[in-house]
């Protein structure tokens, strides 16, 4: 039977690519972004159909619950169950620990977290319901790992997506639901090339990631080829990674 996968942030970057990979695997497709997105996301849905995959695109924000739940109902009614699920989305934008609004912060939070959170709840819901496990996957980052500069609400965000992974990965097992998520280092997409304007590759590896042991940026392809693996059938023993 073919699997059936959600893919939050679709729209570009490594939202984009994750969809296009598992659509290369066999998997039918749901790709969601924010309304301003619906172009490219009808653009994406096309390319994957071009590859012999079903798909379909929602609209809708992973920072409200309920447009959370109602992706995953109209994805179980079109394209028949949920598998998969790759809670992608998420924001970016500098700040200094003393100049970061209450605002920002909490926008990056209600996205990068808690958007998680309601991905990973709603995608359980129905994956204990269908009674055949399934796959869960976040994303988290390298600053969920060791925070940097003018990046406290990002990173607080992705430490906290590590923390939510663990606790699902502990709480859904016994349901046969892995739960993972992806920690990339810098790489090549349309967020980070807004945050770091007019810098070369080199030197936006240099700004970001000065320790970083591959001199280069990382590949969305290259992220997309992690989720795949943690979608397949060869990580079935492997959760709570982060």
């Amino acid at each position: 039977m073919t699997r059936v996968a959600i893919v939050t942030g679709a729209a570009q970057g490594i939202g984009r690519a994750i969809a296009l990979r598992l659509a290369s695997d066999g998997i039918d497709v749901t790709v969601n972004d924010i309304n301003s997105k619906q172009a490219e996301l009808e653009n994406l849905v096309d390319e994957i159909k071009s590859l012999g995959r079903n798909a379909i695109s929602i609209l809708g924000d992973v920072s409200k619950e309920v447009e959370v739940q109602r992706l995953v109902a109209k994805t179980v009614e079109e394209l028949g169950s949920l598998d998969i699920m790759v809670a992608n989305a998420g924001v970016f934008t500098p700040a200094s620990l003393l100049d970061i609004t209450d605002e920002n912060f909490d926008w990056i939070m209600n996205v990068n977290c808690k958007g998680v959170l309601y991905c990973y709840r709603a995608a359980a819901v129905q994956m204990i319901r269908q009674g055949k496990g399934g796959r869960i996957i976040g994303a988290s980052s390298v600053r969920g790992l060791q925070s940097g500069i003018f990046e406290v609400a990002y990173s607080v965000s992705k430490f906290g997506v590590r923390a939510i992974t663990q606790t699902a990965a502990l709480e859904w097992g016994a349901h046969n639901i892995t739960v993972n998520a992806y920690a990339p280092g810098l790489t090549d997409t349309p967020m980070v090339a807004e945050g770091v304007k007019g810098a070369n590759e080199e030197e936006k590896v240099q700004a970001i990631l000065p320790g970083a042991a591959m001199k280069r940026m990382g590949r969305a392809e290259e992220v997309a080829a992690v989720v795949s693996f943690l979608a397949s059938e060869g990580a079935s023993y492997v959760t709570g990674e982060k």
